[in-house]
């Protein structure tokens, strides 16, 4: 048994309505006896594409004891119900990121001889029938070079946008998409970049992003671990917080701390207050 990011289902909130099962990709999950339930650990990723298709709010990612996530059992059974279910599967490890399990799954297809489909982001033309995603969770890496690279269009003197990756919510982010290994890191509160004027220029240019709300957002026991993952798998070079002057902001900075107390690696990491009128405050090592 390991900790990580697995689904939880309240069974007071659960119609049985059965909308999250065609939208798990793994299988993890089954309608018995009138209630959805996690039939395995072993088949749950952590990353949630059920969440948004439940209507009751009955699903919710925590952070716990549970079986490590096994790709190759994941593939055993994927690859039984046919090729549309295996083109899911691949597409939802393609758009979080997960390029080490879609290299697992695309693997275990070629050594059982069974066909790899195509699917979107690898040359799939069109979208899967009676598979829904969010398109704007899709992973994205635009630094130039990148198969995702967008053009610059600076012929018009305008400054150019120094965001290098999609999606940046740290909900959303995976801390294994290409656009975080080996990077200087910035995590950022989100009023940050309303406030100060030169955020694109001074403190975006040459970093991954993730930006975060500690006052509103829910959930934050995944940032815990994602935070964590940055640095010891990402093994990103050096982080950096910016945070308002504002009290509530000061959650962040706290679950970056917990994070990099928890991971095995140490990594630089610098925190910038920001003013309401737009200045720099302070600049301090954490």
């Amino acid at each position: 048994m390991t900790k990580r990011s697995i689904i939880t289902i309240d069974d007071k909130k659960c119609d049985g309505c059965a909308l999250c099962v065609p939208n798990c990709p793994e299988g993890a999950i089954q309608i018995i006896d009138g209630k959805a339930r996690l039939v395995s650990d072993l088949f749950c990723d952590g990353l949630g594409a059920c969440i948004g298709h439940c209507p009751k709010g009955a699903i919710k990612i925590e952070e716990r004891e549970a079986e490590p996530y096994d790709e190759k059992r994941v593939m055993e059974n994927v690859s039984k119900h046919g090729s549309n279910v295996i083109k899911a599967h691949l597409k939802h490890l393609k758009d979080h990121g997960e390029e080490e399990y879609l290299k697992e799954a695309v693997d275990f297809l070629k050594k059982n001889r069974i066909p790899v489909p195509d699917y979107e982001g690898c040359g799939c033309k069109s979208e899967m029938p009676g598979f829904s995603s969010c398109p704007g969770a899709r992973v994205m890496d635009t630094r130039p070079g990148s198969g995702d690279a967008l053009a610059s269009g600076d012929e018009t003197g305008q400054r150019k946008s120094e965001l290098t990756q999609w999606p940046v919510e740290l909900h959303l982010v995976p801390p294994g998409a290409s656009f975080f290994k080996g990077r200087d890191v910035l995590i950022s509160a989100d009023c940050v970049a309303y406030a100060l004027a030169d955020f694109h220029k001074d403190y975006l240019k040459g970093r991954a992003l993730a930006i975060a709300c500690p006052k509103l957002d829910s959930g934050q026991e995944v940032y815990l671990e994602k935070i964590k993952d940055l640095i010891d798998k990402a093994g990103i070079k050096t982080l950096t917080v910016m945070t308002m002057e504002v009290p509530c902001c000061m959650g962040l900075v706290s679950l970056v701390r917990k994070a990099a107390e928890a991971a095995e690696r140490r990594v630089p990491i610098e925190h910038i207050t920001v003013g309401i009128n737009g200045s720099v405050l302070s600049r301090k090592k954490v």
